[in-house]
């Protein structure tokens, strides 16, 4: 005796593989909402893809080492460590930043 159907409480090959369809008691509302957030992931996909694309590109044109003085002295270091160094640093002072002037702002109870 073979079956085409599984049995009660199981999911068949068909259910839960794919993207998620519209069904009857999904309004046009949620449809749109769902398709808003697959276009944004994909948006932010294609952005990460870029800016890769331009970090390599950027890596690539400014591997010839430079001088850089300091207050005592001078070092040469490759120019796409300074750039990079440079914006990790700044990174990490805008988020400590952003957390000082939350901390200070924030309502007190």
């Amino acid at each position: 005796m073979t079956d085409t159907q599984p049995p009660a409480g199981t999911a068949g090959p068909e259910q839960g593989s794919g993207p998620p369809v519209a069904t009857a008691d999904e309004t046009a509302g949620a449809r749109a909402s769902r398709h808003l957030h697959r276009a944004r992931l994909y948006t932010r996909a294609f952005a990460f893809v870029g800016l890769i694309a331009v970090l390599i590109v950027l890596i690539s044109a400014n591997t010839r080492t430079v001088k850089v003085s300091w207050a005592f002295g001078s070092t040469r270091a490759s120019l796409v460590w300074i750039i990079l160094a440079t914006a990790v640093i700044g990174w990490l002072l805008g988020i400590a930043t952003a957390v000082t002037f939350r901390r200070r702002t924030r309502r007190r109870s």
